[in-house]
């Protein structure tokens, strides 16, 4: 079997004071080994809900979910995954370096290793040398990058993103978007990315799921007839602008099916 991760019936409702809101409805989704999957939809339809199920942090009221085999909760002891939020969230007292290192540091590993795994992602991620810096010294885009660098510290087979380039201007989104893409072609990771944006979304994705205003469910399925290689100049392409029409599509449809 195939499959990295594995949605079946998920259901997702949340109790509230003003009554029960339905987060997620009917959720099936495969995802494989090596996917670049992208989750896009319109505010409050689940996205980042899903991605926080994958990571056990929510708990599903229905339906079930795996992670390599795993419940989420498993997963997540096995350090099965990385998690990259929408702000970088970095301790502003500690350098980039320590700030990569700290996941290490609680999980154990020696001195020895700590450094070697740390110089290795900061290469990854084009941040060698930037080692001794303070959060406040860096860009808001190197920022995030560093905040890449550290769930990657420790290897896990799967990077889970939560638009972590929203907040970033469009030169600079355009450019941590094309380094994130030669990133995961050297590391091989399946990742699951949550985005706003239709031209991010189709550019980056091997796979774009489409999600409609809550309850969320899933309205598209793309598999991206994109070559893995992808200069940002294939933005203009019919095929890249072919896969943009199908996406905002699907978003339509769903605001349609409401």
């Amino acid at each position: 079997m195939n499959s990295t991760i594995s949605a079946i019936g998920l259901n997702l409702t949340f109790q509230t004071n003003d009554g029960p809101v339905h987060a997620l409805k009917d959720v099936n989704l495969e995802i494989n080994k090596g996917d670049f999957v992208s989750f896009i939809g319109p505010s409050g339809c689940g996205k980042t809900t899903f991605l926080r199920c994958i990571a056990g942090l929510e708990q599903p009221t229905g339906g079930g979910i795996t992670v390599n085999g795993m419940t989420p909760e498993e997963a997540r002891m096995a350090r099965a995954y990385g998690y990259v939020f929408q702000a970088a969230g970095l301790y502003p007292w500690r350098t980039i370096g320590g700030n990569i290192k700290l996941p290490l540091e609680i999980m154990g590993f020696s001195k020895a290793e700590q450094a070697e795994r740390v110089g290795r992602v900061l290469e990854l991620v084009d941040l060698a040398g930037f080692e001794k810096k303070f959060p406040w010294q860096l860009s808001g885009g190197m920022q995030q990058r560093a905040s890449i660098a550290r769930a990657l510290a420790f290897d896990a087979d799967i990077l889970l993103m939560d638009e972590p380039f929203g907040a970033l201007d469009e030169i600079v989104r355009d450019h941590l978007n094309e380094q994130l893409l030669q990133l995961w072609a050297r590391t091989e990771k399946t990742i699951g990315f949550v985005t706003h944006s239709i031209p991010e979304a189709v550019y980056l994705s091997t796979k774009i799921v489409v999600m409609s205003p809550r309850p969320g469910r899933i309205t598209d399925v793309i598999d991206s007839p994109l070559p893995k290689e992808r200069p940002l100049d294939i933005r203009d392409s019919a095929e890249f602008i072919a896969v943009a029409h199908r996406v905002r599509d699907g978003l339509r449809a769903g605001h349609v099916d409401d």
